[in-house]
């Protein structure tokens, strides 16, 4: 499991982190959103221990990053937006170097290649310089290069950033394979990435926290649609657990439902009322919301920073 507790970094006045807390299980696929500047690149950066945090900690498993750097980096694979490769490597030489610097050796070192070759389906381009590869096939490489070792922990900053159709579903499928033993930190602009993959979305803005949701539950809102021609919408009103009754055009109204109520439940006491008002019910659902709308929403409007509550020893 990976733990992230109140990570802060500034950058003299600029407070780029602000007191960020959050857990991921082993098995999860985490989409990490927000806009340019809102810290997201820096969390990851301060996860894989390139950046040192201001305040805060992270462990993998146990091992803090704060004590024990190098071992935990021993289990980590990171995939940044821009890889910082040599070109004129031959891809081949560059994944043999890459293992290296992992720390694998002997057999298994070579074992490791040949599988990061064969799931990334990189065969083909071995002896090519990597300054003659095509984005997509560059990309390849260091996702290739972040899944050496098997790692417990996987951040990936754009993984599908240049691909074809065919070469992002091939990409899917590996980082599901690899979310089956390890830990997955998505990071992306694209939402049909994080609908596609994830399980659970972590929303930045300004560089804090504030919103951490399953995907599924994120996407059924508190809001039923009722569809009626009933005009009386006192009548709705009046039913304990509904917050608000808005006419979204004749004969549709939007039902929000207080959080502390039963979606089901309510449902049923909105179709009771209807139909023994001798009024017709037409339709009665959920309000399903994409993953695109919440996000707007979450970064148009004012939210309370999650996690201030959290908070962990300084002591080295």
């Amino acid at each position: 499991m990976l733990n992230v507790r109140n990570l802060t970094r500034s950058y003299g006045d600029f407070v780029a982190v602000d007191d960020v807390s959050f857990s991921i299980k082993k098995g999860e696929i985490i989409g990490l959103l927000g806009h340019n500047g809102a810290g997201k690149t820096t969390i990851m950066k301060m996860i894989s221990g390139y950046l040192e945090a201001d305040r805060g900690d992270v462990s993998l498993d146990g091992i803090s990053l704060r004590n024990k750097p190098k071992l935990l980096q021993q289990h980590l694979g990171y995939l940044p937006e821009n890889l910082p490769v040599y070109p004129e490597m031959k891809v081949a030489e560059y994944l043999d170097y890459a293992a290296d610097l992992k720390g694998l050796t002997g057999e298994y070192k070579i074992a490791e290649i040949k599988r990061t070759i064969k799931a990334t389906d990189l065969s083909a381009k071995l002896l090519a310089p990597i300054q003659t590869l095509s984005r997509g096939f560059k990309q390849r490489v260091g996702v290739a290069q972040a899944i050496l070792g098997q790692p417990k922990l996987l951040i990936l900053d754009e993984p599908t950033n240049g691909l074809d159709p065919e070469q992002t579903q091939h990409m899917r499928q590996l980082i599901r394979e690899i979310a089956e033993n390890a830990t997955v930190i998505l990071s992306t602009h694209i939402m049909q990435e994080v609908n596609a993959l994830c399980d659970r979305v972590l929303v930045l803005k300004s560089g804090q926290l504030v919103l951490d949701e399953k995907l599924a539950q994120l996407k059924n809102s508190q809001t039923l649609i009722v569809e009626t021609n009933c005009v009386d919408h006192d009548l709705i009103s009046a039913i304990s657990g509904v917050k608000k009754v808005v006419v979204e055009r004749e004969g549709k109204l939007s039902v929000e439902i207080s959080k502390q109520a039963f979606m089901e439940t309510i449902a049923s006491e909105i179709s009771k009322v209807v139909i023994n008002s001798d009024h017709q019910l037409f339709a009665l659902y959920r309000q399903k919301r994409d993953l695109e709308s919440i996000f707007n929403q979450l970064n148009n409007e004012d939210f309370k920073p999650l996690n201030r509550s959290e908070e962990v020893s300084d002591a080295a």
